[in-house]
């Protein structure tokens, strides 16, 4: 009781401190009672580490096109239905390339040592058809050649590789760090980035359009890093090389294994991307005179049903406005070096769990709040991309729904804590966000800052913001994520932090709450102030 007490005189305070830091007439009314339910819900009764246990555990990896991502899908409906959701189902989209898994990998070193290696197989690539031992080669293609120099290099190498296992490029040389990055940003670092005051250039992510890369103009004569990797492949294929051997270039056994980029298996070896240590000690041993064999064994499978993709879509049917929709969302699919935990089973089961939460603590909300887990992410924003045309539109072709959304919350940087919210729209949208968002500064939330950037890339949000929707991304403590996590081969379940996921969803599902009961739709920019869309073929980008 004496805690209930005090809890009630502290969200008293902040909800008075939220009003005296705003102007009379743009003050949010905050539903104490119902911010205390949803804490109670999410603090006693969370389910989310049983829902990252299902979608990492059971169903990970969950690579866009593979069983095992409709299976995520199929399992995330009829979970959300148990909890109450209501219209429930998989929303499909076109992929357009077959599925695809890695079913089955040994790699090992067997002269002049024997040790095992440790590797993932780069994804759309073929089986070895069976274990290959072959002798090891090293090679370094030129970087950004003339065609007449790769011509040269191709006629050099192409006898050296006949039939090898080929290391393609220098072995890379991590060294150590002695400047680790910080696990948490600090409160006062949030504050200044989440602060509408604090100029853009020195939030740490400007709120325009970019600046560009400012790259020199390209050398037409000379080719790009993809027409290489390409002419590499049709070489190794040509050669009958076995098995193509990268290097992943990261410290600690950490590995990143990616995609072939034809998607097409008859123009790419079997491929694999070898741990940095292993890679640096083959190299070491060539380079030392040592005949070097190495044994691979990598099965695979394709799925053609996989060019239909899914998105997974539950949602709490709103009651006086319930044509009007508040959206959460994160991307279901995951890269196959591990089980996705922290990109992004994490942001699917935040969302989820906020959605249990609200239902679970008796909430009614006059807005519809549709829970949206997306695929294709990873191979640049398809799903949700899908999402938005077939639903949306855009702000210069709108279809009906595009003035029904009233905000689409996005969390996908991994396990750490909610530190705020960019929202694409005007600053008016940005200070409701602030507001709803007040009363968990005890959770570390620092504030929110609009952006005016329709450049679509990085993640899911920026689908919405593309489309001149209010697209709300949410920024969160580093912890490991770019660091040891992301699309790396120990992005697992034992990398979540418990208390920071607990938190995020318990605060996102308030905001959430309060959008969906406001009067008025969250503010947009009107006809003059839209910034136009990005021009042509600059604003795409794979996923985060």
């Amino acid at each position: 009781m004496f805690w209930a007490v005090v809890f009630k005189a502290v969200a008293a305070i902040l909800v008075v401190v939220v009003t005296a830091a705003t102007p009379a007439s743009q003050a949010e009314r905050i539903d104490r009672e119902i911010d205390a339910r949803i804490r109670a819900e999410g603090e006693k009764n969370s389910q989310i580490l049983r829902t990252l246990h299902y979608l990492t555990d059971v169903y990970g990896p969950r690579l866009t096109g593979s069983p095992n991502h409709k299976a995520a899908s199929e399992w995330t409906v009829r979970q959300m239905t148990e909890w109450g959701l209501t219209g429930g189902r998989l929303e499909p989209w076109d992929f357009g390339r077959p599925g695809w898994l890695n079913e089955r990998l040994s790699g090992h070193i067997v002269a002049p040592v024997k040790d095992a290696l440790v590797a993932e197989v780069l994804a759309w690539t073929p089986s070895t058809g069976g274990a290959v031992t072959a002798e090891a080669v090293q090679i370094a293609p030129p970087t950004r050649p003339t065609q007449a120099e790769l011509d040269a290099w191709i006629a050099a190498v192409a006898p050296q590789i006949q039939g090898k296992i080929a290391l393609v490029g220098r072995h890379a040389s991590v060294t150590v760090s002695f400047d680790p990055r910080p696990l948490r940003t600090a409160d006062a670092d949030a504050r200044r980035q989440y602060d509408p005051n604090t100029p853009p250039e020195e939030r740490g992510r400007g709120r325009g359009r970019g600046r560009g890369r400012g790259n020199e103009p390209a050398d037409p004569t000379r080719l790009s890093a993809a027409a290489v990797t390409s002419a590499v492949n049709a070489l190794m294929l040509k050669a009958s090389v076995l098995v193509r051997v990268n290097d992943a270039g990261r410290g600690h056994g950490q590995i990143r294994a990616f995609q072939n980029s034809t998607y097409d298996l008859a123009k790419a070896p079997p491929t694999v991307v070898l741990r940095n240590e292993d890679y640096g000690r083959i190299s070491r041993l060539l380079a030392s005179g040592h005949a070097v064999r190495l044994e691979f064994d990598i099965v695979n499978r394709t799925y053609p049903e996989g060019r239909t993709s899914y998105n997974a879509v539950a949602e709490i049917a709103g009651t006086d406005k319930a044509d009007e929709v508040v959206m959460l969302g994160g991307h279901l699919d995951s890269w196959h070096a591990a089980t996705g935990a922290t990109d992004n089973a994490i942001g699917c089961a935040i969302m989820m769990e906020a959605a249990r939460i609200l239902k679970a603590s008796g909430a009614k909300p006059r807005r519809t709040i549709r829970v949206a887990l997306w695929g294709g992410e990873e191979q640049g924003l398809l799903g949700s991309r899908a999402y938005v045309a077939q639903h949306f539109g855009t702000f210069e072709n709108p279809k009906p729904e595009f003035f029904k959304l009233n905000g689409y919350f996005n969390v996908d940087t991994g396990t750490g804590r909610i530190r705020g919210a960019a929202v694409f729209g005007p600053p008016e949208a940005a200070t409701i966000l602030r507001q709803a968002f007040a009363p968990f500064e005890d959770y570390g939330i620092m504030g929110a800052v609009d952006t005016n950037s329709r450049r679509a890339g990085g993640t899911d949000s920026t689908s919405f913001n593309a489309a001149g929707l209010p697209g709300i991304g949410l920024g969160q403590d580093p912890i490991e994520y770019s660091s040891h996590t992301w699309h790396t081969n120990l992005d697992t379940y034992e990398r979540i932090v418990e208390d920071d996921v607990k938190k995020s969803a318990i605060a996102i599902a308030a905001a959430a709450y309060h959008l969906a009961m406001r009067d008025e739709m969250l503010p947009r920019f009107s006809k003059e102030t839209m910034p136009p869309p990005p021009p042509a073929g600059r604003g795409g980008g794979s996923g985060q």
